[in-house]
């Protein structure tokens, strides 16, 4: 099979169509407030398709759900607790549309979930998963992939990945679940010419060289690693944070949550999972109510340690994927890029 294909624009409904016959379908779609966000087409809904501009969420939320129960328990006089898995119904699910910075998360929160002890829960979900990936032509307004290095066009780890070439996009075909689909609905895809696969080769130098802004993460990296991050950039950061948790629930990478047992009657009950975040005052609370995380300093600086230090020694690369989206929504100024330009300032 050729790796490089085209599929005409006015064939993408067509497509799409046929894909949620056997998938349930996610894609960016923009609601009536004239938001984007990744959303389930349907009927009511395929005509909102919006590839170009940044979804506000991610998909993390598909594969970590904000809230989801893990098991029941039942409370058994005799012979203590019985607990019971739920019945997981996991659709099989293309995401179409996914940014390569959104694709990179995925591959974290891989590395999160499947090694060592694996999460059965994400697994299934995983398992269940087909992505389609788009490579960015044009840089969003506080994107910086580029230096994390995880776009703007993304080089493995899409089924299948698009690149808008005008009146067409360049198909590149990944990996087996791609291949399936390919074959399937082969009538809909053309094999890639040389010219096309220079306007693809053009469209990546363009987006290269679109960003606006100079991100330093390197350098950020080797300040944490060097403890030379001076106290009162902590300090400064830790007096705008206001512990809104919106910068780790929007963040395609923060994968972090705490477990709650629910009651529901005197002798049966659910455990839940739930997203939780380190800039919380909760989060590190211990049951006697001592808490070993100034609220003050610590809990800011455990995001930025976490995201640029920690994960960069046990993973060898951060878990910052350079989407730009905390920047959009902290109203603090907290973001990783403010962070970023106080701790290089003076390099």
């Amino acid at each position: 099979m050729n790796d490089k294909l085209t599929l005409k624009k006015d064939h993408l409904p067509a497509f799409l169509r046929k894909l949620s016959k056997d998938y349930r379908l996610v894609a960016p779609i923009k609601n009536r407030h004239g938001d984007t966000i990744f959303t389930r087409i349907d009927s009511s809904n395929s005509a909102s398709l919006d590839l170009d501009n940044q979804p506000q969420n991610s998909i993390k939320q598909f594969m970590l759900p904000q809230r989801e129960v893990l098991f029941s328990y039942h409370a058994k006089t005799e012979t203590g607790y019985e607990f019971n898995p739920t019945d997981q119904i996991n659709e099989p699910t293309i995401f179409f549309g996914v940014r390569s910075c959104d694709l990179s998360a995925i591959l974290y929160m891989d590395v999160t979930f499947l090694q060592g002890i694996t999460d059965s829960h994400y697994l299934e979900k995983r398992t269940n998963s087909v992505f389609i990936g788009l490579n960015c032509n044009q840089p969003f307004a506080n994107c910086f992939c580029n230096a994390t290095k995880s776009g703007p066009f993304l080089e493995f780890g899409a089924d299948l990945q698009f690149t808008d070439i005008g009146d067409r996009f360049l198909v590149e075909v990944g990996r087996s679940k791609g291949i399936k689909i390919v074959e399937k609905w082969g009538h809909f895809f053309s094999a890639a010419e040389e010219k096309e696969n220079k306007q693809q080769y053009q469209a990546f130098l363009e987006a290269r060289g679109s960003f606006t802004r100079l991100v330093h993460v390197d350098q950020a990296i080797k300040r944490l690693q060097e403890n030379s991050v001076p106290e009162k950039v902590w300090n400064q950061l830790s007096l705008r944070c206001q512990d809104c948790g919106g910068c780790a629930y929007i963040c395609p990478t923060c994968t972090c949550f705490t477990i709650t047992d629910c009651p529901l009657t005197k002798n049966t009950g659910e455990r839940i999972r739930s997203w939780d975040a380190c800039t919380f005052s909760g989060f590190t609370r211990m049951t006697g109510g001592h808490n070993p995380v100034s609220k003050k300093t610590e809990a800011i600086r455990q995001r930025f340690m976490h995201k640029l230090c920690y994960d960069v020694k046990k993973h060898g690369r951060p878990s910052c994927v350079g989407c730009g989206r905390c920047v959009d929504i902290c109203f603090g100024g907290t973001d990783i890029l403010r962070f970023i330009n106080l701790a290089c300032e003076g390099s």
